[in-house]
């Protein structure tokens, strides 16, 4: 047995096949819901595999996964791996020239997608060359535009499969590939091994403790905990964060949660009737609206059971971590880093915030860079954030940007992110933002992370973006795109900048602000800059 997804994921069921699983809720507060156990999950995994196998699927080919959250998105990416096959992340926000340029630049052989989104898919679906074969997960509006390739129905690739196993030995070596980007560029796809994945990405079987040593010990370890853990990722599970979370309750042989949207309230009362015990969720976006929920129409919430809650991709600002922590004082919470390329990085120290920055607490696998020499940064020097050891073999089908990403030191392989950072005597590092958002006016280099904590610290601003604008005098200024809060008081320019000469050097405070109804994010909280840099400017 080697490091390999299916086979860690098979081992866990081969030891607790009666434990629950998996529940989903379809649309909360309607209380359709599934449950499965860990052999009827592996036996729903198996039969949507063998037919992958019986349609010419062949190991190493690409299968994209169009799915909002659902039993059918974690059934799909298990049976992809149980076969060999590569899965692949589709954004299902994106409109049909990116999922165009998706699918082809991923050279897709299958997609298994939700019937909302047929009429694109039958827009993009010619632009693939590779791809030969479509699933299609319940039933599509009577005005959707139908695919020239045949479609097959979920339910009937489902029945037709058998529901053993019967699948030969797989590898360590075995891939998966995670589609990130396309708020700053055109998406990439980072190819992981699942070695590497399950070490950097899902804490080697034990995120907070020591990683297994030998694959079986993962199953060992799930038959010897008992019962109890409740994993809710809340994000889409088609961005990596929430999708590894998933991975983890797996590992780990506990129950995971699903929404197949979010909805701040009925994940509220799904904590309460699951005992969950650990949420994962993507920055303010998402914390906020949980707040607020809590502090208002569902106050006095059973979140007894809630004793972590985790943040990942985006940067938890001060304020609001105040008023959860106010809430809830019993849960941890816990504002992660990582990305796409590296897992998990480190956790923010206690202090972090818009006057101190944001502060990590870094993994003895990541460091500070000079970007063009690749050698340590000394103390107090801006560099770049590297993660060594377990990283990604690349992009797929871009070399050059593999090249500029991914190098070699001392024997080792390394990642070059995009967060610029510092680090100081004692080894902790501070996360400047990333390099390609960085503003430069008049000479001076100003992160939109640091601007957009020190604004959400206001009480009236609900959510808030920074971009640079065109300036004839400095070249770029900042300017703040601002969301507040029902029934906030009169925000102006000057009410934002006396506010934030408080927290700020002058030369990073914003010359322009936009209000606007509501910040535009990723379906999972990410900040969209080319939204911001877009209202910003007409503003």
């Amino acid at each position: 047995m080697e490091y390999n997804l299916a086979d860690l994921f098979e081992s866990i069921v081969d030891a607790v096949p009666d434990r629950e699983a998996l529940v989903y809720v379809d649309h909360p507060g309607s209380g359709a819901e599934r449950r499965l156990g860990y052999a009827e999950l592996d036996r729903a995994a198996n039969r949507l595999a063998h037919h992958l196998k019986d349609s010419g699927i062949r190991p190493g080919d690409h299968v994209g996964l169009h799915l909002y959250n659902g039993v059918e998105y974690l059934q799909t990416l298990y049976a992809c791996l149980k076969i060999r096959a590569v899965p692949v992340n589709v954004n299902y926000r994106y409109v049909a020239e990116e999922l165009a340029y998706l699918y082809r630049d991923a050279d897709l052989a299958a997609l298994v997608f939700d019937a909302e989104f047929t009429g694109r898919v039958a827009a993009a679906a010619p632009e693939a060359p590779r791809l030969r074969h479509l699933v299609r997960v319940g039933t599509p509006p009577p005005e959707a535009r139908e695919p020239a390739l045949p479609v097959v129905p979920f339910t009937e690739a489902e029945a037709a499969g058998s529901p053993g196993r019967g699948f030969g030995p797989r590898s360590a070596d075995d891939r998966i590939i995670i589609y990130t980007g396309g708020t700053t560029g055109m998406p990439k796809g980072v190819v992981w091994r699942h070695e590497d994945l399950f070490f950097s990405g899902t804490g080697g079987g034990a995120p907070t403790g020591e990683p297994v040593t030998r694959p079986e010990e993962l199953a060992e370890r799930a038959a010897a905990s008992g019962e109890g853990l409740v994993f809710f990722p809340t994000p889409p599970l088609m961005h990596g964060t929430s999708t590894l979370t998933a991975l983890i309750g797996f590992h780990f042989g506990q129950k995971v949660v699903l929404h197949r949207k979010f909805v701040p309230e009925e994940v509220l009362r799904t904590i309460e009737r699951e005992r969950v015990t650990s949420v994962s969720l993507v920055g303010d976006a998402m914390l906020r609206p949980l707040t607020d929920a809590l502090g208002g129409p569902l106050k006095g919430t059973d979140c007894s059971s809630l004793f972590a809650v985790s943040s990942s991709g985006a940067i938890l600002s001060e304020t609001v971590r105040a008023q959860f922590t106010a809430l809830l004082p019993q849960a941890m919470l816990l504002n992660n880093f990582g990305s796409s390329e590296s897992g998990f990085n480190g956790t923010a120290t206690a202090d972090a915030g818009p006057d101190t920055g944001f502060r990590l607490h870094v993994n003895g696998r990541t460091a500070v860079v000079d970007p063009v020499t690749h050698a340590p940064v000394p103390p107090g020097e801006p560099g770049r954030l590297a993660q060594r050891g377990h990283v990604p073999l690349g992009y797929y089908n871009d070399p050059a940007k593999t090249a500029e990403t991914f190098f070699e030191a001392d024997g080792e392989r390394w990642v070059l992110l995009g967060d610029m950072a510092t680090v100081d005597e004692d080894g902790v590092v501070t996360v400047l933002g990333r390099g390609s958002q960085c503003i430069n006016s008049g000479g001076e280099k100003i992160y939109p992370e640091e601007v957009e904590q020190a604004l959400k610290a206001h009480p009236d601003v609900y959510d808030a973006l920074v971009a640079g604008v065109p300036d004839d005098r400095w070249g770029n200024r900042v300017a703040a795109v601002l969301q507040l809060r029902p029934g906030a008081g009169p925000v102006d320019l000057a009410t934002v900048q006396a506010h934030c000469r408080t927290r700020l050097a002058g030369y990073k405070i914003p010359r322009t602000v936009v209000l606007t109804d509501r910040i535009q994010r990723s379906p999972s909280g990410k900040a969209d800059y080319r939204w911001a840099k877009r209202v910003a400017a007409e503003g």
